[in-house]
């Protein structure tokens, strides 16, 4: 009774210090912030805490992936949430953050793989940036300014509203940030014409440690390479890019082509992965390989196959793509009626983005900032340098038929533009020699921890059969594409030898130049994660804190 009693007592009362505790934070950074902001507009109803009545709405919404939304694995919360209407709160944010003690967390679209943006097991403040998306658009120049709360929907929206014949080579889901997608390179489906989204910025300012706010002159080259392709959150804060955008005919063509059954399948991916990068800059084929099921009268699954949409966009006119398929994909059989013409913007709402445009208009698309197949899910990446045989094309196949969920692999072809630009121009390293990207998929609606536990294990199956097929020494993966199973240790103060790990998968030679930038931009190793940019090792230093 008496023990029972010490411990409801010690319970409660440690319930109490944590509550004062996180009062007093609260207190403490809303004074900090005052302080940093006199005489400039404060973010007093942008600040949002636990006890606020929309914290959990918020909270939750940041989040594309609901793998952590009601989770059985509890989670530490951010202590507060800070969506800043401008740059000066965002330097006081990052001064008062660092005078506290407090991580932080910064968010764009919310489509981090991994949740790192959001998430954090030390005590830590979200910047949501929803507030920070302006985009100048100047046609004459062909460049655009963009704040990096907007997403790449706003941003093709803005574009295609302005002019037909300029883009930007970003890529497929509009809801993704414009921060973290070029911040960590950016695919997309022009990039064999043009390069990632990150070979094309041409400036861009950031929140650095010590609350200044730097453009490319300021920052230096060195900063400047990093942040293009190295991730932002391991630098600072990025406020705004400055981006070329490129010139493209007023009609491109799309076509999205369905192949069903083990077999043919077999057949048109292998023939894709000998071709694909090789084919003319102005066109890109990708594939989605998933499983097709066929249900009974009572819905029951009678029966599972493979099926592969190749799914193409060519800078060009169908009469221009029919002859050129013709001589170099023929056992595709696309037809006239297939091909569809349209404007670049229209092909990225519509079709690439997976819009439905007899449903929508074009501003429901691309300024939604919420992912139309939100869900959770886990994710993983390879690149191909050898093309896989037909045999080992089946034992993937035999895997995904095993899965009862939603699996998918994505692949991307390479070549092109991406032969022209050196594996050290920035930190994204996979140029030539690539072949395609992979993008393992594998999604889920029941979150509990059966479920969640099932599926990371058969995505951690299929990723250990890869492993033969894909590039080696290292085995390489894509930024963001955040899977931290590649962590020997997922602590953020990891060391540079620990980091190295993974860090070298994501970018090989560049990664001791990225964590280089990092001891001279952030030598207190302030904005770090899971899988941020370690320091250099000094002398006789083994571990930063």
């Amino acid at each position: 009774m008496g023990v029972t009693f010490a411990l409801v007592s010690l319970f409660l009362l440690s319930v109490s210090w944590v509550s004062c505790y996180a009062a007093s934070i609260h207190e403490d950074f809303g004074q900090c912030m005052s302080e940093h902001l006199t005489g400039k507009p404060h973010p007093t109803e942008n600040i949002f805490t636990p006890d606020s009545p929309t914290y959990k709405s918020r909270y939750d919404a940041a989040q594309q992936n609901t793998r952590w939304v009601n989770s059985t694995v509890p989670l530490p919360k951010p202590t507060l949430i800070l969506m800043p209407n401008n740059e000066s709160q965002i330097q006081a944010a990052v001064l008062c953050s660092r005078q506290l003690g407090l991580q932080i967390r910064v968010k764009s679209g919310g489509h981090d793989y991994e949740g790192q943006s959001y998430l954090s097991k030390t005590p830590f403040i979200i910047i949501d940036l929803v507030n920070m998306r302006s985009i100048d658009i100047n046609v004459e120049e062909q460049t655009a300014w963009v704040q990096t709360g907007a997403t790449l929907g706003e941003l093709y929206y803005n574009i295609g509203t302005r002019t037909n014949t300029l883009a930007f080579p970003g890529g497929l889901c509009p809801s993704v940030g414009t921060g973290g997608h070029i911040s960590g390179g950016g695919l997309g489906v022009l990039l064999r014409k043009f390069g990632l989204a990150a070979d094309n910025v041409i400036d861009a300012s950031i929140v650095d440690v010590n609350g200044r706010i730097l453009d490319r002159k300021t920052m230096g080259e060195d900063l400047f390479w990093a942040i293009r392709g190295g991730g932002g959150a391991s630098f600072g804060v990025i406020l705004s890019w400055k981006l070329k955008l490129v010139q493209i005919p007023a009609t491109v063509t799309y076509f999205n082509i369905g192949v069903f059954g083990i077999e043919n399948v077999t057949k048109l991916v292998y023939k894709w992965q000998r071709i694909a990068h090789k084919l003319p800059k102005d066109l890109f084929i990708r594939g989605l390989v998933a499983t097709k099921k066929t249900l009974d009268e009572n819905k029951v699954i009678k029966d599972k196959t493979i099926k592969v949409q190749f799914e193409s966009l060519f800078l060009g006119s169908k009469w221009d793509l029919i002859p050129l398929l013709n001589k170099t994909f023929p056992e595709l059989g696309v037809k006239q009626e297939d091909l569809q013409e349209m404007t670049w913007v229209h092909a990225a709402a519509f079709r690439l983005g997976g819009g439905d445009e007899t449903e929508n208009t074009l501003d429901m698309v691309l300024l939604n900032r919420t992912d139309i197949y939100r869900s959770s899910y886990k994710g993983k990446s390879d690149f191909v340098t050898t093309p896989i045989s037909p045999e080992g094309l089946e034992g993937i196949w035999e895997k995904f038929l095993e899965e009862d969920t939603q699996v998918y692999m994505i692949i991307d072809p390479f070549g092109g533009q991406m032969d022209n630009i050196s594996k050290s121009a920035l930190p994204f390293p996979h140029r030539k020699g690539t072949l395609y990207n992979i993008q393992y998929l594998v999604k889920w609606y029941n979150n509990n921890a059966t479920t969640y536990s099932r599926h990371q294990k058969w995505m951690k199956d299929l990723y250990e059969y890869m492993a033969p097929y894909v590039s080696q020494s290292p085995r390489a993966a894509y930024l963001n594409y955040k899977d931290l199973d590649l962590s020997s240790n997922q602590v953020g103060n990891t060391s540079y030898a620990q980091a190295k790990v993974w860090g070298e998968k994501y970018f090989k030679g560049n990664f001791e130049r990225l964590a280089r930038v990092k001891s001279m931009v952030d030598p207190s190793n302030f904005f770090r994660n899971e899988q941020s940019i370690p320091l250099l090792p000094t002398k006789g230093t083994k571990q930063f804190h």
